[in-house]
């Protein structure tokens, strides 16, 4: 499968567990969710079974995909199979239009021109039936 020329196959799967299963699940439906803690209002991202402010047991919010990138990496080589065959690449910490980050792929562009501030939005890759990958677009 790909994305604009960006492989998939090959990468690791992601495992569903009862905290990560609702974030997976809506990636196949091409949403972007990010926790919300109803107690205290805390936005974060990777899923948990609980609020990292309050302890409080977090809900789901549904972003718009969009934000900009925090930092990122190119990576120009790689000894681990497959992703020794994608390189160059880039990898970015995206800043959610709605606060928390989350890390990926930074495709459609050269890796030469991916730069701190530049506004992304997410675009998904269907991996199995259960999910489907998160990677970076400049935003149109």
């Amino acid at each position: 499968m790909t994305l604009a020329g960006t492989e998939v196959e090959g990468r690791p799967v992601p495992l569903l567990s009862a905290a990560t299963a609702p974030y997976w699940e809506a990636t196949t439906r091409g949403e972007l969710l990010v926790q919300e803690c109803p107690d205290c209002g805390h936005r974060q991202f990777y899923p948990r079974p609980i609020c990292t402010q309050c302890g409080g047991e977090p809900g789901w919010l549904t972003t718009a995909g969009k934000g900009v990138i925090h930092t990122f990496s190119v990576v120009r080589q790689s000894g681990a199979a497959p992703f020794n065959e994608w390189t160059p690449f880039a990898v970015a910490v995206v800043e959610l239009d709605e606060g928390p980050r989350i890390m990926g792929n930074v495709v459609g562009i050269s890796v030469d021109d991916v730069r701190i501030g530049q506004r992304v939005q997410v675009e998904f890759v269907k991996v199995n039936d259960e999910s489907s990958l998160p990677f970076w677009r400049p935003e149109e």
